[in-house]
C-alpha cells in the first residue's frame, strides 16, 4: 500500500539557517479541534523547535489556528505538544542535542495515512558566512543546469 502524504506546513527557512545532519519522523499528540484545523491548513512551524525533557520529546512554538466550529473555545493555539518516538530514538536524540550547537527543528508537518506526523531535522546552526557560501553554491549549480539545458 502506498503512503498518502498531504503536507500541511513546511519550514523552508530551517534548511537555510541550519545544516541538517539527520532527519526523523515523529507522531504528534493532538486534540480533535487541532486535527480539524490542520485539515484546513491552519498551521505554522516557523518558530518552533523540539526538545527532550524527562525522557519525553516535546514540540514548542507550533501554531495551530482555531477551528471555526469547535466547542468551548477550542484549543490553546501555541501549546506545547508531545511527540511520539521510540524510546531508543528519544535517547539517541537526547544524547546528540546535549552536544554543543545541535538542535531539533521541525522541517514539515503532514498527514501520512490519516495520521499527523512531523519531520524533525537534527541540525547545527549556520553562521552568516556559511549561509552566503550555501547561496553561492546553489546559484552556481542552477547556472550550470541552465547552461546544460540550453545545450540539449
Amino acid at each position: 500500500m502506498a503512503d498518502t502524504v498531504k503536507v500541511v506546513a513546511s519550514n523552508r527557512r530551517a534548511r537555510h539557517d541550519y545544516e541538517i545532519l539527520d532527519v526523523f519522523e515523529a507522531g504528534v499528540v493532538l486534540v480533535g479541534s487541532e486535527v480539524k484545523s490542520l485539515r484546513d491548513g491552519k498551521a505554522s512551524i516557523k518558530d518552533s523547535f523540539a526538545s527532550v525533557e524527562r525522557g519525553e520529546m516535546w514540540l514548542y512554538g507550533m501554531y495551530i489556528g482555531p477551528h471555526a466550529f469547535s466547542r468551548e473555545g477550542g484549543h490553546d493555539l501555541e501549546r506545547t505538544r508531545k511527540l511520539l518516538l521510540r524510546r531508543r530514538q528519544i535517547d539517541q536524540l537526547a544524547q546528540k542535542t546535549a552536544e554543543k550547537g545541535l538542535a531539533l527543528i521541525p522541517l514539515r508537518l503532514y498527514f501520512k495515512n490519516g495520521l499527523v506526523k512531523v519531520e524533525l531535522g537534527l541540525g547545527r546552526g549556520r553562521r552568516t558566512v556559511d549561509k552566503r557560501q550555501a547561496i553561492r553554491d546553489r546559484e552556481e549549480k542552477r547556472d550550470m543546469e541552465r547552461s546544460f539545458r540550453r545545450r540539449t
